[in-house]
């Protein structure tokens, strides 16, 4: 997730690769840990330049947690969607979370949302709104490809596809848990194929 910083940057500030850099600060050391001098150097801006653009280190973590959302490069869903057999891909979507959880570079591990954003939605306010747009949106992505399923009879035609995605998305949270409470891969992969069916059934 960090971006190695450009020469000949211009002056005026390119807002994506400035909330790129502030997620990876804000990821290493929560919202409440991280300084605006932490923000202004990994970013390479003076305050003043990022007061201007987004008023304090609360608007430039909301908009940051919103660029998160939009990008939707979440790396199991990304696994579940690109896996056209749709045991796979359920499969696919829960080892990405596993391997995920460990460390997805530069130190970074698990999601940002549930990493940081989730332990500050008591104390910045907008952090709550936009975290539970995130979780809908989620669950709404992997019905809509359950709902594809049925509709080309892979799947039964009463299959409850927002809730199993529901119940994915949060089997995929308790597997994230344990991974940063230090349980071996090894561990988390035993009975996968249990939970897979228990998904589809």
């Amino acid at each position: 997730m960090i971006i190695t910083k450009k020469a000949g940057r211009p002056k005026k500030l390119e807002r994506e690769d400035v909330l790129l850099r502030a997620i990876d600060v804000f990821w290493k050391k929560g919202f409440d840990g991280a300084s605006v001098k932490d923000l202004t150097d990994a970013i390479g801006v003076k305050s003043p330049s990022l007061y201007a653009d987004f008023g304090d280190k609360r608007g430039l973590y909301l908009a940051s947690i919103e660029l998160y959302i939009s990008n939707g490069a979440c790396a199991p869903l990304v696994a579940f969607e690109s896996e056209p057999d749709i045991y796979n891909a359920v499969r696919a979507f829960l080892v990405a979370a596993i391997d995920h959880a460990s460390d997805c570079g530069d130190g970074l591990s698990g999601c940002f949302l549930a990493s940081s954003v989730a332990t500050s939605v008591g104390n910045v306010e907008g952090a709550n709104e936009l975290l539970q747009q995130a979780i809908a949106k989620t669950d709404k992505r992997i019905a809509e490809r359950f709902e594809r399923e049925v509709e080309l009879n892979k799947l039964p035609s009463d299959f409850p596809s927002l809730a199993r995605a529901r119940l994915m998305f949060d089997l995929r949270q308790g597997l994230v848990f344990r991974a940063r409470a230090g349980a071996q891969r090894d561990t988390l992969l035993e009975g996968l194929d249990e939970k897979v069916a228990m998904l589809l059934s």
